[in-house]
């Protein structure tokens, strides 16, 4: 068992997810946001409400930790004002804090948004060179750019995870070869967490999909064996009668509708959007 992990993005739907079973790995977890603390807190968790571009604020959490989980961020593509603060300067914050403090390893939230540009039948590994879609995507470009470069110079160990589609279940067609299941992504952090060496390494944050567009063989190392398949879901999302455009790129690349969203607009907004549209 670890002594201390600090997660960021704590509030988020994600960072919600994920303090129960990373409370059972250590034997203190320190949960921070911009946001409010949680109403209840784990018994062995404690909370800091704290900006991630605020370095003084980032600084003193780092203390006596082993680990940390970074999903705090601007969970959404804007103008690059907007997310340079919590996405590309907290980004850093967390890297020089860590570093400092003798982090062993960072487990990041990364995107597909890094690789959202690709066509989704271009069969991608984690060779793939970067190739975002937003401001969003890019900044997670930069975040897994510098965490290789604090591996190579400094010896601190990330694993960057490619969240593609985290949801209770598949809404949509697209989403029959992007999902990621909570309980693949509690697995996903778990192994990120618990191999004994890592280095510098990127894996997509898919679940065990039939129809799967990219290839994590190159991560296996991990041992991340997804379990969930949305496959199962898949008779009652095609069964909406939904036919996605082929000449559409929100259906042929990577990113979805954060491929075709106008740099510094919300696609987040565009998704709501469009599942009102279909009646979702």
């Amino acid at each position: 068992m670890l002594k201390k992990i600090v997660l960021t993005g704590a509030c988020g739907a994600l960072g919600t997810v994920l303090r129960e079973p990373l409370s059972r790995m250590a034997e203190t977890l320190l949960s921070t946001d911009i946001a409010a603390a949680p109403e209840t807190l784990l018994p062995n968790e404690t909370f800091v409400q704290a900006d991630l571009a605020e370095r003084d604020q980032i600084e003193p959490l780092m203390e006596g930790a082993e680990m940390v989980v970074h999903f705090g961020s601007y969970v959404d593509e804007g103008p690059f004002e907007t997310l340079l603060g919590p996405n590309f300067i907290g980004a850093y914050n967390i890297y020089e804090s860590a570093y400092h403090a003798g982090v062993r390893r960072v487990i990041f939230s990364s995107s597909v948004h890094s690789v959202g540009m690709y066509r989704a039948n271009e069969g991608i590994d984690l060779d793939a060179r970067h190739r975002p879609d937003t401001f969003y995507g890019l900044a997670k470009c930069f975040t897994e750019d510098m965490a290789r470069m604090y591996w190579e110079k400094r010896g601190l160990e990330t694993v960057s995870l490619r969240i593609f589609s985290c949801t209770p279940e598949p809404g949509n067609a697209r989403a029959l070869s992007t999902w990621l299941s909570y309980p693949d992504l509690v697995r996903l952090v778990s192994r990120s967490i618990d191999s004994p060496t890592v280095g510098y390494t990127e894996i997509f944050g898919i679940s065990n999909n039939d129809r799967a567009q990219v290839s994590n063989a190159k991560a296996s190392f991990l041992g991340y064996r997804p379990k969930d398949n949305a496959e199962d879901y898949a008779d009652k999302v095609l069964g909406k009668g939904l036919k996605p455009d082929p000449q559409d790129p929100q259906h042929m690349c990577l990113g979805g509708p954060f491929a075709i969203v106008p740099l510094g607009e919300s696609g987040v907004a565009m998704i709501r959007k469009m599942s009102e549209a279909a009646g979702d």
